[in-house]
């Protein structure tokens, strides 16, 4: 069975105010630049403890979390009657999972540099989105590899965001924009953390 690298922070995860803000300042960007509607059911990516889905759920009709931690989903689940959408949960390895459905919309915020194999990445991003669905995924800005105290699971010291959005273009992405969405202090510097939206649009 694969380590829960989460285990030891998910009950103390919504209590770091830094990563709160963090979440609703990604959350108020998607709004901003994604016209969402209450017929909406969009994948929350690396969704933890639920922070994003929280500040979208009002938004959308429904939300489903998927995160390989099952500390992280534990607290999902204990918080689920504070959403303002239906929820469900998976608990798998994104690339490892069948999914029996489509999205209209994938959000995800601080997970994608937990994935190793970006062009798989994108490309199943674009397979379970619907025509006509988005992606907007928040991430790291290139860091020099200290926003982690401890760096295992970690396979990208934040993003060169021409080059990632080269990789979703090329797996079929349409008028994708980097939109900067927040900014992590920490003692020794700021980190910056942008939002990349993206359309599926089949002709």
């Amino acid at each position: 069975m694969k380590k829960d690298l989460f285990a030891h922070k998910s009950k103390s995860w919504d209590m770091n105010s830094k990563r709160v803000k963090n979440a609703k300042s990604i959350a108020q960007k998607i709004v901003e630049n994604i016209p969402l509607d209450t017929q909406m059911h969009l994948l929350d990516l690396g969704a933890g403890t639920g922070l994003l889905s929280f500040f979208i759920a009002q938004k959308v009709a429904k939300i489903t979390a998927l995160d390989n931690s099952p500390s992280m989903l534990e607290m999902f689940d204990d918080k689920k009657d504070e959403f303002a959408c239906q929820t469900d949960t998976i608990q798998d390895d994104f690339l490892q999972h069948s999914f029996e459905t489509s999205f209209d919309g994938i959000i995800s915020s601080m997970t994608i540099h937990h994935i190793e194999d970006l062009t798989a990445l994108f490309t199943k991003l674009f397979s379970i989105t619907k025509d006509g669905g988005f992606i907007a995924l928040a991430d790291l800005e290139s860091e020099d590899g200290t926003f982690h105290s401890d760096n295992e699971g970690v396979f990208h010291y934040g993003f060169d965001t021409q080059a990632l959005s080269m990789i979703a273009k090329e797996a079929g992405f349409t008028d994708i924009q980097i939109i900067p969405a927040s900014k992590i202090q920490k003692p020794h510097r700021d980190f910056g953390i942008f939002l990349l939206v993206a359309q599926k649009i089949v002709s």
